[in-house]
């Protein structure tokens, strides 16, 4: 998300529920690699929820895996998000991370900054490969060969940079991921930024929308919840039934928005479980606060049972259910 309001975060998102046996069995119920593969090549990440970097890290800097494992078991996600920013070590410490996480069931994506989030305007790069996002495709795709619960890749602020990631750039960067047709492009996209012109530009460039709710349809806050299945719904009508829409839920404090309270993330949460493809939080939370006791409370309750998504694929029963209810909601949110 713009870096501006959210803390930094290479995400990768770890939504794996052993993707190529049996699905998400043990962790949330999203389907495997192979179903993928054979019909839904989004199925791996249909169904996720989980939290997005903010992860602890040692007095070195380096992330505390084992922490961040036992954290995530403890909320029982079946995806993380993990973001390659915070320092030179984080690609490293992703590959250390990948084939623990795959042991525990989890998914995960990886984020990657563009360049209105690295020098000269922030601090640091993703590195190693800085902007070289050719580079960072296949090396992902690569490593997703070796580690197959790495499903996702994304790009923060994504339309925030679109002279540099043309369609014709963006055929260059997803032909270096060509040798993993699996891994899925995921990129973080804001709803005034889900235009048609967009989605006719970049048709076939992107396999899902990382979508960061702040009722942007009306004056962008974050207390309220009312308008997330409209927008969800308005998403999915530009983009078409067959792009999951992710719902990413500021749990963290946005810089230029007040902060959220624990009530406002629960209603987010849940009304991105009626109507989403999944519900990813920004950020990890520290154990034992109120917004983790939130995240931990309801990903308990979504892991002991299958994902109904509202619009999981084209010409599903369920493609539009989201229309009517987000209506009736906008409706009562004008009165």
């Amino acid at each position: 998300m713009e870096r501006k309001q959210r803390l930094p975060v290479v995400a990768v998102v770890s939504c794996f529920a052993l993707v190529w046996t049996a699905g998400c069995a043990s962790a949330g119920k999203a389907g495997g690699p192979q179903a993928g593969v054979r019909g839904d090549r989004t199925a791996p990440i249909r169904g996720c929820f989980g939290t997005y970097d903010g992860e602890p890290r040692g007095a070195d800097g380096r992330v505390d895996i084992p922490r961040l494992l036992d954290e995530l078991a403890d909320l029982r996600v079946n995806t993380y998000n993990w973001l390659i920013w915070h320092g030179p070590n984080d690609w490293d410490d992703l590959r250390r991370f990948l084939p623990l996480a795959r042991k525990q069931g989890i998914r995960v994506w990886v984020t990657l900054v563009p360049p209105s989030e690295s020098p000269p305007h922030t601090k640091q790069y993703s590195e190693p490969f800085r902007l070289d996002y050719e580079r960072w495709a296949s090396e992902i795709a690569r490593l997703g060969l070796r580690e197959p619960n790495l499903v996702a890749w994304s790009i923060d602020d994504y339309a925030h940079n679109l002279t540099v990631y043309t369609p014709e750039q963006m055929r260059r960067i997803r032909e270096a991921a060509g040798e993993n047709p699996r891994l899925l492009f995921v990129p973080c996209l804001y709803f005034r930024q889900v235009t048609s012109q967009f989605a006719g530009d970049y048709r076939g460039l992107f396999d899902g929308v990382l979508f960061p709710y702040r009722h942007d349809s009306g004056k962008a806050n974050l207390t309220d919840a009312s308008r997330v299945e409209y927008e969800v719904a308005r998403v999915r009508e530009v983009v078409g039934p067959d792009v999951p829409v992710i719902i990413d839920v500021y749990v963290t404090k946005h810089a230029r928005l007040e902060d959220s309270t624990p009530e406002y993330v629960s209603q987010v949460m849940q009304a991105g479980r009626r109507c989403a493809d999944g519900v990813l939080a920004y950020c990890h939370q520290k154990r034992g606060t109120p917004k983790y006791d939130v995240l931990r409370r309801l990903f308990r309750e979504w892991a002991a049972g299958p994902w109904h998504a509202a619009g999981s694929t084209a010409g599903s029963p369920g493609a539009n259910a989201c229309l009517p209810a987000a209506r009736n909601t906008l409706r009562g949110s004008r009165g």
